[in-house]
């Protein structure tokens, strides 16, 4: 995948603070919707975050799309127009969105109003970018071995250009959103609102 594409990627946070007593109905709500979800095209996948605000349980839902057109069909959809209404009595804020790039939301967990410091930022790109750096030449090294004799220089480039667009679609597409929700309680620590107390993204819910 080119460049370009993969800056195009973006990703839909949707924040619902359910009202006292709704969260079972809630929870089946967000089971179809997902489903629903999936369906269209361009969506990468989601992650559930649950938590508390002001006393409420807060879900924060985090979904991945292909591009902006990709997210526009869904926010446009009728189906999801009809789940909002079907939902809306349940939620205490109603339906708060927010639209963000890709590698925007790598390092700012979803209920941090700014990203976290940059130290802590390249610590976590650190803990990625390592053991990848390692792993991947060792996956490639036997594979380009077998190409016929080149050139040392061009032979050179090509293992470079392999090597590195392995490491880069690993860490957009894998590792670093995996990465920022395993150490978002680190990466929100300055940054959350006393009254804010989310969770680990749930493994319950998955496109």
């Amino acid at each position: 995948m080119s460049n370009a594409a993969l800056d195009d990627l973006v990703t839909l946070v949707v924040r619902h603070r359910i009202k006292a007593g709704a969260e079972a109905h809630y929870e089946t709500w967000l089971r179809r919707t997902v489903s629903v979800a999936r369906g269209y095209d361009g969506h990468l996948g989601v992650d559930i975050i649950r938590g508390h605000g002001a006393g409420l349980r807060l879900f924060t839902c985090v979904l991945r799309f292909r591009d902006i057109d990709s997210l526009q069909r869904w926010l446009d959809s009728s189906e999801r127009r009809g789940l909002i209404e079907e939902v809306s009595p349940l939620l205490a804020d109603g339906d708060q969105i927010e639209i963000n790039r890709q590698n925007e939301f790598w390092f700012t967990p979803p209920d941090v109003a700014s990203p976290p410091p940059r130290w802590k930022q390249a610590v976590v790109t650190f803990l990625v970018i390592l053991p990848l750096s390692m792993l991947v030449p060792l996956f490639w090294k036997p594979i380009l071995g077998r190409l016929p004799a080149l050139d040392a220089l061009l032979s050179y480039l090509i293992g470079n250009v392999v090597i590195t667009l392995s490491i880069v679609l690993l860490v957009v597409y894998l590792f670093m959103p995996w990465a920022t929700r395993v150490f978002a309680p680190w990466l929100r620590a300055a940054s959350n609102p006393p009254d804010v107390d989310a969770k680990h993204p749930s493994s319950e819910v998955k496109p």
